[in-house]
């Protein structure tokens, strides 16, 4: 009777320590792709120059690259089973 206990509670692929790692990962891409959001302009005819800004062109791609760094990182990790 254990042993079922046991092979039920072990159908997870990953450790908690693992989605807790993947969680973060999401949460810093999602932050780098929001932003990387806007800048845009209401009239189609005028240029926003806003659109090149620091943010938008550096820190946003940085996250979300460190962001799928931490993917991988949480999928290469070993789990705590």
């Amino acid at each position: 009777m254990n042993k079922k206990k046991e092979e039920k509670k072990s159908k997870l692929l990953f450790g908690k320590k693992n989605y807790t790692i993947m969680l973060i990962g999401l949460a810093v891409i999602g932050l780098g792709f929001v932003l990387m959001a806007g800048g845009g302009s209401d009239n189609p005819d005028v240029f926003n120059e806003e659109i090149y800004n620091f943010r938008r062109i550096r820190l946003a791609p940085t996250l979300v690259i460190i962001g799928l760094g931490i993917e991988i990182y949480a999928i290469m990790a070993k789990s705590s089973k």
